[in-house]
């Protein structure tokens, strides 16, 4: 059984303790990796604390880097897209997708610029809006895409200044050790430091009083953790947490071209992405034709273990993650929705659930009201726009949101009055390295990627010249 290393201070560490790690696609566990110690943790922050001061100095030398570590990822080692696949569970050819556009994230990054603002230079005084690191980085990472979430934090982290300690899920950590062993003779000694561990770990990340930013993406309720956390302290945060997301379809679509669009926009990655379609709202008119189409094109897809040729979906990545998925589908069923297609589990071994339409649903069952993250989608009937943009919008959630017309127009006066952070016209997951990406409500605090990312790793600084 392979075994796996932590990156602290430039050395790989194996560390006192140890942890499974479970394939999903059958259930067992298939590797073993580090299970941080408090002592441990200590020395990834210290170390981090002390190459923070030099590695704050030199902008051209950190884009040097960044561009070192895209190429790195663009020629990953071999095994990394299969070990990806083993602890996450999607498929190969996504797997190897989510590692090209990690590096897509870090080669974009390095090309951004920390521009100083010149707000008066007269003869009597030059006044400057510059930008400056914060210091230590907490970055804490998800299971649905632990290899592109990772950089969506180093990236801008590095870039702008900071040294980071990056903890990620304990159902997927391996891609991000397997980052770490890439980084280890790119990056300064400390720079760049990987753990991993459970729960406990990132709760002695979050209170310890050495970082002073967190990035956290995840759940809501962890992400309310973290803010606490952060509080006494007062460490600034970023938080990208969970969606509902509505689709909204106008009455004037053609459901041959869109149903394909919004299925792949609610079962890409099994349905595991915060910001997947997670609701469809469909004229009355239209609703039964949708639900055909929609549950044709679920029946037609292959389920199954990523490594295996011709997979379109994967298993969900997790046995809790698993059972929640299935007590909702259920919940629904006692409820009186239709089970247009899907609603079981496949197999007996690993975490496999059908794609599942579900039908004869409304707001106030929690299959629509809560976040599912996973292969199950309630389609739900409207009769006006306005009733339609109303019910999207009765939520605590808001990541993001959808609306689909042949006039893109009309469609996109509809999206502006979405309470979200994303709002995509006859598209869905048009997310970007170059886009501000994060939610309104309790969908999150602040955004990633593109500079507005990048200058939530930094604080103002005035620098006011007299010349008098």
């Amino acid at each position: 059984m392979p075994e796996y290393t932590m990156l602290i201070d430039g050395k790989s560490v194996k560390g006192s303790k140890s942890t499974g790690v479970i394939n999903p696609a059958t259930g067992k566990v298939f590797a073993q990796v580090p299970d941080c110690t408090r002592a441990e943790l200590d020395q990834a922050m210290e170390a981090a604390q002390r190459a923070y001061p030099a590695w704050s100095r030199d902008i051209g030398a950190r884009r040097k880097v960044l561009g070192e570590i895209a190429a790195a990822l663009q020629q990953p080692p071999e095994g990394l897209a299969r070990t990806l696949t083993q602890e996450q569970g999607k498929p190969l050819d996504k797997a190897t997708g989510e590692i090209f556009g990690a590096a897509m994230w870090a080669q974009y990054t390095a090309s951004l610029e920390l521009p100083i603002e010149v707000i008066q230079n007269t003869d009597q005084a030059r006044v400057e809006i510059r930008r400056k690191p914060l210091g230590v980085v907490a970055a804490i990472t998800p299971w649905n895409y632990p290899m592109m979430l990772a950089m969506w934090k180093i990236a801008p982290a590095l870039l702008a200044g900071n040294t980071v300690v990056i903890k990620p899920s304990p159902f997927t950590p391996i891609s991000t050790l397997m980052l770490g062993e890439i980084v280890r003779d790119v990056v300064p000694p400390g720079v760049i430091n990987v753990v991993s561990g459970g729960d406990e770990l990132g709760a002695w990340m979050t209170s310890h009083p050495i970082p002073r930013k967190l990035s956290f993406t995840g759940s809501i309720e962890t992400g309310k953790k973290v803010a606490a956390a952060a509080a006494p302290d007062l460490k600034r945060v970023t938080l990208e947490l969970g969606g509902n997301d509505a689709a909204i379809v106008l009455n004037d679509v053609d459901l041959d071209t869109v149903a394909p669009k919004i299925f792949w926009g609610a079962f890409e990655n099994s349905g595991q992405i915060c910001s997947a379609i997670k609701r469809v709202y469909v004229p009355e008119k239209m609703y039964s034709p949708m639900l055909e189409k929609l549950g044709e094109l679920a029946k037609g897809v292959k389920v199954g273990n990523g490594l295996d040729a011709g997979t379109q979906l994967g298993p969900i990545n997790n046995k809790p993650q698993f059972e929640r998925v299935t007590e909702l589908v259920e919940d629904a069923k006692k409820h009186g929705a239709k089970i247009v297609t899907g609603g079981n589990r496949l197999g007996k071994e690993g975490y496999f659930f059908e794609p599942t339409i579900v039908g004869g649903i409304s707001d106030g069952v929690r299959l629509v009201d809560e976040e599912q993250f996973g292969p199950a989608l309630p389609v739900i009937p409207y009769k006006d726009v306005d009733d339609a943009v109303r019910r999207a919008n009765a939520t605590h959630y808001g990541l993001s949101g959808s609306v689909w017309s042949k006039n893109a127009d009309q469609a996109a006066e509809v999206a502006a009055q979405l309470e979200c952070g994303s709002a995509w016209v006859n598209q869905h997951l048009a997310i970007a390295p170059n886009l501000p990406f994060g939610g309104a409500k309790w969908s999150g605090i602040g955004v990633e990627n593109g500079p507005w990312g990048l200058l939530g790793f930094t604080e103002i600084q005035v620098v006011n010249v007299s010349k008098v």
